[in-house]
């Protein structure tokens, strides 16, 4: 991303000054950072904070280089394919997803899984490929969501592709059209799609961009930005739409409101992740120029943005709570722009289990808490890796946390690395 990439707000030193493009969803069917300009004064005093829970202590981690020889351009998600522990498939923000055997460690070069760079925009520090997630029945169906940003018009797109029959690649020309929101500016993408427990797909969208959220998406249940949304991307809907609207949405059948929202006041959700074990979801939200916060997502959960940053009140927001409050949040003085990571699961590092472990892309730190009696222990930072900025933390099958990162900056066509994260003592 030009300037400083803020991790999904990768935020652009100047927003793009554009005339407002509606943010009206268009189902397809017969019928994808530079700081935001800050806002005007400054939050009040934090309330006073209640004392951390104890819980076991969460080790220190080290960043260990994978694929050094690997180019990769600005990666920005890796994943594995279900039932396919050997291979990682890399995600490029420009548009292709390459896949590799990370035991070759000296590997220089490659395979293309699947390459659409020609539809994908990533003009904008924001812009881009963003995410992708194999369908949970893979096995059966063979697809591929991906979630990227698209231009003339600038809108986001979730589409829907098919894998070869070895899993090695997918054809571009297999691509579906599940949704498309349009985009009134190049920033505040959002960017992450994932499939919880219960099947269902999860995608997440910023507010729209610019900088304060100058329309109010984030309070409007009328509109996708600013959400969470929660579909069935397994079924079409009753008027033959490429997905359904699952009937335990909180907001299904309210006048005004989306039915395809599951969770709505977020400002740019940058990753967010399932608990494998107990199934929470958990995201980290790109905070405007002062606050940064992770959330535990709940069902028809209000967050707050524009009407707070954080646990603080955003000067001239609007909005009504209540409120969920976040897990945690930090100032700009130790990061300035979130990654949402993951809980370890993994039996490598047994004393980790249960951390979750999340980032700041710009100040590289990563830090672990734990939940003890539905309260975060106090943050810990466990690793860092100066220079290399932050762009995503993923569980593999075995539950190792793999690290994309740009290397020194976010320049377009800036090179990149992966990293597994392990016992800083080992």
């Amino acid at each position: 991303m030009i300037a400083a990439f803020r991790a999904a707000s990768f935020v652009a030193a100047s927003f793009v000054s554009a005339s407002f493009v509606a943010a009206s969803f268009i189902a397809v069917s017969a019928s994808a950072q530079a700081p935001a300009a800050p806002s005007k004064g400054t939050p009040k005093p934090e309330a006073p904070k209640v004392d951390a829970p104890k819980a076991a202590p969460i080790p220190e981690l080290r960043f260990e280089r994978m694929l050094p020889e690997l180019p990769l351009v600005r990666p920005i998600q890796t994943l594995q394919r279900p039932g396919d522990t050997t291979h990682l498939y890399i995600v490029e923000q420009p548009g292709r997803i390459l896949v590799v055997d990370p035991s070759k460690r000296d590997t220089k070069e490659a395979s293309v899984f699947l390459d659409i760079r020609e539809p994908v925009n990533d003009g904008g520090n924001e812009e881009g490929l963003l995410s992708v997630a194999f369908a949970p029945d893979f096995d059966k169906s063979h697809k591929l969501y991906a979630y990227y940003t698209a231009a003339k018009p600038r809108r986001s797109i979730l589409a829907r592709f098919t894998v070869s029959d070895d899993g090695m690649t997918c054809d571009p020309k297999s691509e579906e059209l599940i949704l498309e929101q349009s985009q009134p500016y190049s920033n505040h993408n959002g960017g992450a799609v994932v499939f919880g427990p219960d099947g269902m797909l999860y995608l997440s969208l910023g507010d729209g961009g610019a900088a304060n959220d100058p329309h109010n998406n984030g309070q409007n249940l009328g509109t996708f930005l600013g959400k969470i949304l929660r579909i069935d991307a397994s079924k079409t809907g009753a008027k033959g739409e490429p997905y359904a609207i699952p009937a335990d949405n909180p907001f299904v059948g309210k006048e005004g409101a989306k039915g395809e929202i599951w969770a709505y006041g977020l400002r740019n959700v940058w990753r967010m992740a399932f608990d494998s074990k107990t199934g929470d979801l958990w995201a980290g939200d790109v905070g405007q120029n002062i606050w940064e916060e992770i959330d535990l997502i709940e069902k028809g959960g209000n967050y707050g943005w524009n009407a707070r940053e954080g646990t603080h009140e955003f000067e001239g927001g609007k909005g009504d709570g209540p409120f969920k409050e976040p897990v945690v949040d930090y100032h700009h003085r130790e990061g300035q722009s979130v990654t949402g990571g993951q809980v370890y699961r993994g039996k490598a590092i047994p004393a980790l289990d249960g951390a979750y472990i999340y980032a700041d892309f710009q100040s590289s730190n990563v830090w672990g808490i734990r939940m003890a009696d539905g309260k975060s222990t106090k943050p810990k930072v466990i690793a860092m890796k100066r220079g290399e900025l932050v762009s995503s933390i993923d569980a593999m099958h075995d539950g190792s946390l793999v690290v994309s990162t740009f290397n020194g900056g976010q320049e377009k066509g800036n090179p990149g690395s992966l990293w597994r994260l392990v016992e800083a003592s080992k």
